[in-house]
This record gives C-alpha cells, sequence and structure tokens, in this order.
C-alpha cells in the first residue's frame, strides 16, 4: 500500500484552490489519510458539509491546526500572514505550514516573526484557476499540466520542500522552485497585468455614452469577451493581489505602457513595419504556449 504524503491535512479557505485540492483528494484518497477543512464563513462550511469535501469540517481554526500534519492556507494572500501568524502557535512540531499564494514577498516579509523553527515554511503558488471563487468552482483537474511555483527560503528543510513538491505532482502540477522576488515579478507580467488591463478595459466601456454602450455590449466580439472573463474574477482577491505585489506590477504596467505607446505611435504614423512586428511577436508567444501546454 502507498504511503499517505500526509496523515492528516488541514485546509483553511475553501474556495476554488482549496475545494480543487480537496475534491482532487476526494478521487485519491491514498495521498492523504485525513481531510480537515477550515474556514469562519459558516454557509461555506456548509457548502462543504453538502459536497463531501472533508473528514473533520469546523470554523475552529485553533483546533483544526493541532493534530495536522501540513496545514495549507487558502485565503486570499491579504490574509495569508494574519491567518498563518494565528495557527503557528498551535500546530504540532514537524507540521508543514504551506499556503497558495500569488505573490510571495509581502507575505513572506509578513509572515516572517511569527515562524517557528520547528514549522517549515514552504509557500506555494499553483498557477491555476478560473474566473469562478467559491466551494462550488473547484473542480479535480484543475491543476493538471499547470504550474506550481516554490519559493522556500534558502535555509528551508529539503524533506519539507520535497514533500509539498510531491503533493502537488500528485494533484497533476509541473514543479519549478524559484527566488521569492523573481516569483513575483514572473506573477506581475504572466497574471496581474493581464488581469489589470482586462479590469481597465470592462471600465472604459462601462464610462462610454450610454447608446455606445449598449451597443459595445450587444456586439461584443471574442476579444472582447476573453477580457471580460478574467475581468469577472473575484474583487477581494485581486485587491490583495495588486496591493501585495505593487512593486512588481507598476515596473511591468510602465513597460507595457511604454509599449503600448510604441505601438500607438506605429499605428499613427501608419508604420506598417512596427505594426506587423508587433502582431508577430504576439503569434510566436501565443505558439509557445501551445507547444509548451500552457494553453
Amino acid at each position: 500500500m502507498t504511503q499517505p504524503i500526509f496523515g492528516t491535512l488541514c485546509v483553511i479557505g475553501p474556495g476554488l484552490i482549496g475545494s480543487s485540492v480537496l475534491r482532487r483528494l476526494r478521487t485519491q484518497p491514498e495521498l492523504v489519510g485525513r481531510l480537515i477543512v477550515a474556514d469562519r464563513d459558516p454557509a461555506v462550511l456548509d457548502r462543504i458539509r453538502h459536497l463531501d469535501l472533508g473528514d473533520v469540517i469546523t470554523d475552529d481554526l485553533q483546533e483544526a491546526v493541532k493534530d495536522a500534519d501540513c496545514v495549507m492556507l487558502c485565503v486570499p494572500v491579504g490574509a495569508i500572514a494574519p491567518v498563518g501568524a494565528a495557527v503557528l502557535p498551535h500546530m504540532k512540531p514537524g507540521a508543514i505550514l504551506t499556503d497558495v499564494g500569488s505573490t510571495r514577498r509581502s507575505v513572506v516579509d509578513a509572515l516572517a516573526p511569527h515562524l517557528r523553527n520547528d514549522v517549515p515554511y514552504i509557500p506555494a503558488h499553483p498557477m491555476a484557476g478560473t474566473e469562478h471563487s467559491g466551494p462550488d468552482a473547484g473542480f479535480a483537474t484543475l491543476f493538471d499540466d499547470r504550474w506550481c511555483l516554490l519559493t522556500p527560503s534558502a535555509d528551508a528543510s529539503q524533506v519539507a520542500v520535497d514533500r509539498i513538491a510531491d503533493f502537488w505532482r500528485a494533484m497533476g502540477a509541473r514543479i519549478r522552485v524559484m527566488d521569492t522576488d523573481h516569483h513575483d515579478t514572473i506573477c506581475a507580467m504572466v497574471s496581474h497585468l493581464p488581469h489589470l488591463i482586462a479590469f481597465t478595459i470592462c471600465g472604459t466601456a462601462d464610462t462610454l455614452a450610454e447608446d455606445m454602450r449598449a451597443e459595445v455590449l450587444d456586439f461584443a466580439a471574442s476579444g472582447f469577451r476573453d477580457f471580460t472573463r478574467i475581468a469577472a474574477s473575484d474583487p477581494t482577491m485581486w485587491r490583495d493581489i495588486f496591493l501585495n505585489n505593487s512593486d512588481a506590477l507598476l515596473s511591468v504596467l510602465d513597460r507595457f505602457s511604454q509599449d503600448a505607446a510604441a505601438m500607438a505611435k506605429a499605428i499613427r504614423e501608419r508604420d506598417e513595419q512596427t505594426i506587423v512586428e508587433t502582431i508577430s511577436r504576439g503569434r510566436r508567444i501565443r505558439r509557445s504556449l501551445l507547444e509548451n501546454r500552457q494553453a
């Protein structure tokens, strides 16, 4: 019989990511012996009970973590450090604390004063998701062929890093270990900036004169529809991401603004070569995503 990766796993915050983890584990019960699910929202816990995604379901975070071999924080990035600080004193020695946050530096710095030498902290970021949120949004195959980025500190326990890596491989993900600040810069470019642009474009459409706005929505083509899909994402989650990764996000936004201005100049001056080169570069990026199974 295969040895479980964790005897007991506690998932705090069973939204899209957390409930997808739980669903995957229900299909592969050999990976974890017991599932504890915790949240402060009674409605969320009711849904988890209805969906049968936990063996123990509770609103008592301190009680939830005390016997866990791994505690996974699936809360918005702005809540990771406060929740982590609240549960760390109640975790047993040797247990692993991890999370699924999409920003790293601000979380690591805020949580650092509360960390314990006998509880390894291994941050993880599964780069998977949809525009939907909550326990009903999850699905067991969410992480298949997606990247999960691990950003352990230089002195982190290699045994703990390997266990978290093994866990996410079992979820279907591919693993990459990288530096905290490098992670934040990459995610600002490939995730945070596209969402910022999507929210902004939808806001621009919403401020058009009423008659034009109605036509924009009536005749929305595929490009605009693609933007509105990610613009439907959870406002609280993305507020926290933007504020917690502001330096990296503003840096790539400045670069994007320069490139957008250059494209505007090319259109204004009818610079066909620059226009074609910019479009061709975009096509190459798209092909590379397809080849890398990320599209």
